[in-house]
């Protein structure tokens, strides 16, 4: 990052005023009358309402519209363990996402705590404020137990974004880098390198789609996850594969996928080299990927590339899926978000990229054209055909896998 850029991130920070969001009315405060309509005595007739019928509660206020973003800041992007109030930028961001993408209210929670138990506590206490709640930069193995224990503990669906917004893109631009690469999913030799949240989720999401477990390598800071390793957690157990293989190099000869979720230029040209005819790279660390791609598309042009960064191809971005599930999930009061709705986004954004793009997508992205292939497998982040597809095919799956709670709005997202 240049001092450059550094400078203008801050400055966008700090000014007109300091933040990312605000909170703004949605009905009028200006007169007597609003005032007696908005507070006393006007609000205690909802408050009756929704004591006499808890449902009433999204009839007379914002919380079907209404995520919040939840930290507790021990894992915040790619710096690590910096505490709950050094992640308030990044949640006021996921804040920004949520309203600018899909027109969800969203609110930044920061929480200290000193065990699993206070944090999952604090949460499942005030969550029924919310319409849903995304969770955002906790440290793996603790993700999933907290993530696990929301989940069956809320009422209004919970999302580890950093696992399955991670998984959902990654499988979708998978998916369509196998079909043009002529391959199969359940066939392919897999590794990825990197074994926290994002890997697992991306891993298991992958196996939903069709990969096999036993093809997959996954690899942490000690090397190959294997079944006579003893100092892994349950997690990583789940990808210990019986294997005599132990480094990267090992596992990638002949291999014909890899996923970085790791640290920059880990993935060395020699080891790119061992890989498989028509190979699928995603180097996903951010903001330096695993292998850069100019360094990849030299010594490999037979392979489809993607990364993290928005300034190369084919970006791996979660905004391409969080808002728009939040947004299919919270229309019809889903209590929770299941393999089903995850599924239903894959293949929304994954058919999405294959169909003629807009002309002011194109502009916007500052491409001379996108067209299905090798360098367009993902849509872009601006694209608003996201929205209606997206959303609508999540609350199409919550209601077919019985997890909604009303029904699809009459004409829904065909305005959009």
């Amino acid at each position: 990052m240049s001092e450059d850029f550094r400078q203008q991130a801050l400055h966008y920070h700090a000014y007109p005023v300091p933040g990312k969001i605000s909170v703004e009315l949605s009905k009028p405060a200006n007169t007597v009358e609003d005032l007696a309509l908005a507070y006393s005595p006007g609000v205690a007739e909802p408050v009756r309402e929704i004591a006499q019928n808890a449902e009433n509660v999204y009839k007379y206020t914002g919380k079907g519209n209404m995520v919040a973003v939840i930290t507790n800041g021990t894992a915040i992007l790619g710096l690590g363990n910096l505490g709950p109030l050094a992640s308030k930028p990044v949640m006021e961001g996921k804040a920004l996402l949520f309203k600018r993408f899909a027109g969800l209210d969203s609110i930044d929670i920061e929480v200290k705590h000193r065990t699993i138990d206070e944090f999952v506590d604090t949460v499942a206490n005030i969550a029924d404020t919310f319409g849903g709640i995304n969770l955002e930069d906790i440290k793996a193995p603790d993700c999933f137990e907290i993530e696990k224990r929301l989940i069956e503990r809320c009422n209004v669906p919970v999302f580890h974004d950093d696992q399955h917004g991670t998984a959902i893109v990654t499988a979708a631009g998978m998916l369509n880098a196998l079909e043009l690469q002529g391959k199969d999913i359940s066939e392919v030799v897999i590794v990825c390198l990197g074994a926290g949240a994002a890997a697992v989720a991306c891993m298991e999401l992958l196996i939903k789609c069709g990969a096999q477990r036993e093809k997959i390598y996954m690899l942490d800071r000690k090397g190959v996850i294997h079944t006579r390793r003893d100092d892994i957690n349950e997690y990583k157990q789940l990808f210990a594969n019986n294997t005599d293989k132990r480094t990267l190099e090992d596992v990638i000869d002949g291999a014909d996928i890899f996923v970085g979720v790791s640290g920059p230029d880990l993935l060395a040209p020699e080891a790119l080299k061992l890989m498989a005819d028509k190979p699928v790279v995603f180097a996903c660390s951010n903001p330096d990927p695993e292998i850069k791609p100019e360094l990849a598309h030299a010594v490999r042009d037979d392979l489809i590339m993607g990364t993290g960064r928005s300034d190369y191809p084919n970006q791996v971005n979660n905004v391409i899926c969080f808002p728009f599930i939040f947004r299919g999930a919270l229309d019809v009061r889903a209590s929770e978000i299941n393999d089903e709705m995850k599924l239903a986004a894959v293949h929304a954004i994954r058919e999405l990229a294959k169909e003629p793009v807009p002309a002011e997508v194109v502009a916007a992205a500052g491409a001379q054209s996108l067209e299905f292939g090798s360098e367009y497998i993902i849509p872009k982040p601006m694209d608003p055909r996201l929205l209606p597809r997206v959303a609508k095919a999540v609350a199409q799956a919550a209601i077919d896998s019985g997890v909604a709670q009303i029904a699809m709005p009459v004409g829904y997202m065909e305005d959009k």
